[in-house]
């Protein structure tokens, strides 16, 4: 993504959005640092979420601020809308919080109140500890879901670029199926997704294929390994695809052969739990509703305590190691489903003990009447040999 994907109203509108939340909190500033609300409000891709970032968000008409490794300057100089970029170390080591320090005092922030993003991976503990102490605790709030939560409902550009993702996502599934065989390896079927969906114009996906078959298929997240399958074998594959950044997923249960009834029935039960969940999604539902329903199938097969994660939660543009908003359908979420959100469906069942599990992953549209599935691809178990 950069700030040609979008229209400039639309940045203009998510800009004027945070600031009305920002003066329904009171605050002066936002020091923004998760990478996506930083690439939602300037249209930043830049890799400098490996090192301390931010995103200085004034609550007037402030010029956006930002703070970044000396080796992304550039890129957000010209792929953002900034209005200023600051470089730090480089060549040389250089302290990001007293870098930030500097930068606070030329825009008069000290003394103001802040609400700062608290993101998990992307914010040192020192590093935030620093702030805290250049800020001053009596003038910090905590602001992590302020742009997160702005950010769950997507509008019509952002709806049609995960719609692209989803049909990329379809496209690698197929190739996954079409090559499924005995004797390939997981890691040779994953290169096989990755070729296709790069080809095709899908861009790297924040987080990495989960692959898993015969004896690790009751690993709810595993990597894909130099195993080779063999016939008779039960399997799951999850992965995403993504177009500007914005993400799709979907995962789906195979099997070597015939499925044996256990593993036919394991499917079963989350196919079921999956629609449950589907015909609870529309406007205005509490996010633990189509986690109940979920749940309601799962438990009724003796299986509660199989349910090894959530039931599913929002997806947004996303930045290593996650896709993930904060939306998440399980029994304490806060959330209401609004009609412009995408989740995932996802309610799983991993058993240790038999060595099997089962996942079935699509993703889906709130609707003001419903949930609009955006995935093509059938959601039986994908067969092969």
């Amino acid at each position: 993504m950069s700030k040609h994907d979008f229209t400039a109203a639309e940045f203009a509108d998510r800009l004027a959005r945070v600031r009305a939340a920002m003066a329904a909190r009171d605050l002066d500033w936002l020091v923004a640092v998760h990478p996506a609300s930083i690439h939602w409000l300037t249209g930043s891709d830049a890799k400098s979420y490996q090192e301390f970032q931010c995103l200085l968000v004034g609550a007037r008409d402030e010029p956006l601020v930002v703070l970044t490794r000396q080796g992304e300057v550039h890129e957000f100089e010209t792929d953002a809308l900034a209005g200023e970029v600051q470089g730090y170390g480089g060549g040389e080591n250089e302290d990001p919080v007293a870098a930030f320090a500097c930068m606070a005092r030329r825009h008069g922030v000290l003394g103001r109140r802040v609400g700062l993003e608290v993101p998990a991976y992307y914010l040192h503990p020192h590093h935030y500890l620093g702030l805290r102490a250049v800020i001053g605790d009596a003038l910090l709030t905590e602001a992590t879901e302020l742009i997160a939560g702005l950010k769950l409902v997507k509008s019509p550009a952002e709806i049609d670029y995960i719609r692209r993702a989803a049909a990329l996502a379809d496209l690698g599934m197929e190739r996954f199926a079409g090559e499924l065989a005995a004797g390939l390896s997981e890691l040779a079927l994953a290169g096989g997704i990755h070729e296709t969906l790069l080809r095709n114009g899908s861009g790297i996906a924040a987080s990495p294929i989960n692959l898993v078959s015969g004896p690790r298929s009751a690993y709810s997240h595993g990597a894909p390994t130099a195993r080779r399958l063999e016939h008779g074998d039960f399997g799951n594959i999850e992965f995403g695809a993504t177009f500007n950044r914005y993400t799709a997923t979907i995962g789906r249960n195979f099997a070597l052969g015939k499925p044996t009834p256990r593993m036919a029935e394991l499917h079963d039960i989350v196919l079921r739990a999956g629609d449950a969940m589907i015909a609870a999604i529309r406007d205005g539902v509490p996010a633990t509703v189509p986690h109940q329903a979920a749940r309601a199938v799962i438990g009724e097969a003796g299986l509660e305590a199989c349910r090894v994660h959530t039931s599913g939660y929002a997806l947004g543009p996303g930045f290593p190691p996650s896709w993930a908003e904060p939306l998440h359908m399980i029994g304490d979420s806060p959330h209401i489903l609004k009609a412009g959100m995408v989740v995932t469906i996802e309610p799983p069942v991993y058993i240790g003990a038999e060595g099997l599990g089962a996942r079935i992953i699509d993703n889906v549209l709130v609707t003001a009447t419903g949930a609009q599935v955006l995935s093509r691809t059938p959601r039986d178990i994908i067969v092969a040999g």
